[in-house]
C-alpha cells in the first residue's frame, strides 16, 4: 500500500493468498462528490465505542478514506481497513454516510479524525474524538485512617484522577456536619484537603472523599478519624436517699476512646459483680458509656459509698455517690408523677420523688 500523506492519489494493493491485485489508481471523474454536512464532535467514555460520521453526495467512483490527524496514519480506504489497529471498523450506508468505529476507546483515541475523498483537489473534512473518564481515587496520595490524640490537628488528603478533571468533596457518614477551622459547621466542604484544628471526640467518624466530574458513576473513599483522650465521668444525682427493702439504681456516665473497662466498687473498693443483690448493667454508644447500678431490696449495710470507675490505656477517673438511709415512711403521699403510690425512689432530692 502507498499513501502520500494527506495527497489526493491513494494506490493501495490487496493480497488474497499469494494472489497480487493490480494497482488501481483513483484519479478524477465526472461526478462532483461533496460533503452534505460537517463531521460532529463527539464525546465517548472510555471503554465505550465511538463512532464518527461522514456524510458524502455524488460519490460516484471516488472513494472515501479516514486518517487520524496527528499522527497522520490511513486508517481506511473504502470499505478496506488499513491500519493493523483492531480496534477499528469501517461501514457505509450505499456509500452516503460512512461510518468509522473505534471500538473500546482508550484516552489515547482523544483528537482529530479527517474524512477525505480523492478528488483533485483533495476535499477533507475533520471532526473531534473527546474520551472522558470517570473518577478514580489515587490511594497512594489520599490519606489512611487516621489515629490522632484529643487537641491535635489533621489533614486529610483526597487525589483523583479523570478526564475531566474531577472534583473533591467531602462528607461525614450519619449526615453529621464537618468543623471547619474557623468554627463554622457544613454538612459538605470541596477540596483536595480537608483540614481539622484542636480535634475533639465530637469529631470522631468516618468522612467520606467524593470525586465526581460528571461521567459517571462517582467513586469514594471512607476515611475513619479515631480520636484517643482519657475517661471522664459525670454523675448527674450524687446523693440519693432510700429506705430500707425499697429497690434503687445509681447511674453515672462516662467517655473515653479507646474503649474504657467501666465497673462498680463499695467502700471496701472490691467490683461489684452479678448477683441476687446487684445488677449492674452497661450500655455503649460509640465513646460514650451509660453505666448503672440497681441494688434490690436495701438493708442496712447497703448504704454508704459507691463508685463507678472508668479506665482506658490513657488513664482512669471515678466517681461516687452517696446512698444515704430515710425512714420509712408511715403514710403514702401520691404524686402526679406516680399515680399508684408505688415504684422506686432514684433522687431523695426530687420534688416528683415522695416519701412514702
Amino acid at each position: 500500500m502507498m499513501a502520500r500523506g494527506c495527497n489526493v492519489v491513494y494506490v493501495v494493493e490487496l493480497a488474497i493468498g499469494l494472489v497480487i491485485l493490480p494497482s488501481i489508481s483513483f484519479t478524477q471523474y465526472l461526478d462532483n462528490p461533496r460533503f452534505k454536512e460537517p463531521i460532529r464532535n463527539i464525546t465517548t467514555a472510555v471503554g465505550r465505542e465511538a463512532i464518527l460520521e461522514c456524510l458524502v453526495e455524488d460519490l460516484g467512483g471516488y472513494k472515501v478514506a479516514w486518517l487520524r490527524v496527528d499522527t497522520q496514519t490511513i486508517l481506511t480506504i473504502h470499505s478496506h481497513v488499513i491500519t493493523k489497529n483492531h480496534r477499528i471498523g469501517i461501514t457505509h450506508s450505499e456509500h452516503r454516510t460512512w461510518y468509522l468505529h473505534i471500538r473500546e476507546v482508550r484516552e489515547t483515541d482523544r483528537g482529530w479524525y479527517m474524512c477525505q475523498i480523492n478528488t483533485d483537489p483533495m476535499k477533507s473534512q475533520v471532526g473531534f474524538l473527546e474520551v472522558v473518564v470517570p473518577p478514580d481515587i489515587l490511594d497512594h496520595s489520599t490519606s489512611s485512617d487516621v489515629i490522632v490524640r484529643e487537641g491535635a490537628s489533621i489533614s486529610l488528603r483526597c487525589a483523583a484522577r479523570g478526564s475531566p478533571e474531577p472534583t473533591i468533596t467531602w462528607k461525614r457518614e450519619n449526615n453529621e456536619n464537618i468543623y471547619l477551622p474557623n468554627g463554622q459547621q457544613v454538612a459538605s466542604f470541596s477540596g483536595p484537603v480537608l483540614n481539622i484544628t484542636q480535634v475533639s471526640r465530637r469529631q470522631m467518624g468516618h468522612y467520606l472523599c467524593i470525586a465526581s466530574n460528571g461521567v459517571p458513576p462517582s467513586v469514594s473513599k471512607r476515611i475513619t478519624v479515631i480520636v484517643n483522650f482519657p475517661p471522664m465521668i459525670w454523675i448527674q444525682n450524687q446523693l440519693i436517699g432510700a429506705h430500707e427493702g425499697q429497690m434503687v439504681t445509681l447511674e453515672c456516665h462516662s467517655e473515653a476512646y479507646p474503649k474504657s473497662i467501666n465497673y462498680w466498687t463499695k467502700d471496701s473498693g472490691d467490683i461489684i459483680a452479678q448477683s441476687a443483690k446487684y445488677e449492674p448493667t452497661i450500655i455503649e454508644s460509640s465513646y460514650k458509656v451509660q453505666m448503672k447500678l440497681a441494688i434490690k431490696s436495701l438493708s442496712h449495710g447497703d448504704y454508704g459509698s459507691y463508685k463507678c470507675v472508668a479506665k482506658n490505656s490513657l488513664g482512669d477517673t471515678d466517681g461516687t455517690i452517696r446512698l444515704v438511709q430515710i425512714a420509712r415512711p408511715t403514710a403514702i403521699h401520691q404524686t402526679t408523677g406516680d399515680p399508684d403510690g408505688g415504684g422506686e425512689c432514684h433522687n431523695f432530692f426530687d420534688k416528683t420523688c415522695m416519701i412514702r
